[in-house]
């Protein structure tokens, strides 16, 4: 089964998927995947977080932010959210977002992963909001959403980057966090690091997850 956080920004043309059969709170579920993971693909309920979302000002947020230096590929190398559980670790894989710079300072941001047995591709678009290094979804209503935040907290750009989500529907908050790594393999300094910053932020060991290494799909280009 799939765990349903992962699936909250599968863009809403995906093949077979429609959100008129799915409902409000499904199709929104279905979108998260995009973001965290995939794989498999197989809709179920999604339970309200026990975890509440920490406020903003407490999440930190990467000094002298550097847009160009961010630009590229980053492999997902580590998970952490309110509604992600140990238990799901076998489900997760590895796959890869691409972060291209637009002339206006937003990103198009685009997916790569295997779902099933055939190479994906999700894009959409993050735009400036609020401080440099803080980001939000574009057409947000389009995507049933009523607030979604990105946040760069931490990144020396050629190596690793730690990056916080977080997304309310029907007035609930769903956040995670991602370890990212411009290569498959990260410092285990690197990965405690990231253990250290989520559980500050609220999340506990059981709600953290290092996605398995797969070959297909992901090194595709954006």
């Amino acid at each position: 089964m799939l765990p349903s956080f992962l699936v909250e920004l599968i863009p809403h043309h995906l093949p077979t998927i429609s959100p008129t059969h799915l409902g409000k709170r499904m199709a929104v579920s279905l979108l998260w995947m995009g973001l965290a993971l995939l794989g498999i693909l197989q809709a179920q309920a999604q339970p309200r977080p026990q975890i509440p979302a920490p406020d903003l000002s407490r999440v930190p947020l990467q000094a002298n932010f550097l847009p160009k230096e961010f630009e590229g590929t980053w492999y997902v190398v580590g998970l952490a959210g309110n509604a992600f559980t140990r238990a799901e670790q076998e489900q997760f894989k590895m796959y890869t977002t691409t972060y291209n710079l637009q002339e206006d300072n937003s990103y198009r941001v685009t997916s790569n992963l295997l779902r099933g047995n055939r190479c994906d591709k999700f894009v959409r678009t993050f735009v400036p909001g609020g401080q440099p290094g803080q980001f939000t979804l574009a057409n947000i209503a389009g995507h049933g959403l009523q607030d979604y935040t990105v946040k760069v907290m931490r990144t020396n750009y050629n190596e690793f980057a730690m990056v916080y989500f977080k997304k309310r529907v029907d007035n609930i908050d769903y956040f995670k966090m991602t370890l990212y790594g411009r290569s498959e393999e990260l410092r285990p300094e690197l990965k405690e690091n990231f253990i250290n910053l989520v559980k500050s932020l609220g999340l506990t060991d059981n709600n953290i997850l290092f996605p398995s290494k797969v070959e297909k799909c992901i090194h595709v280009k954006a």
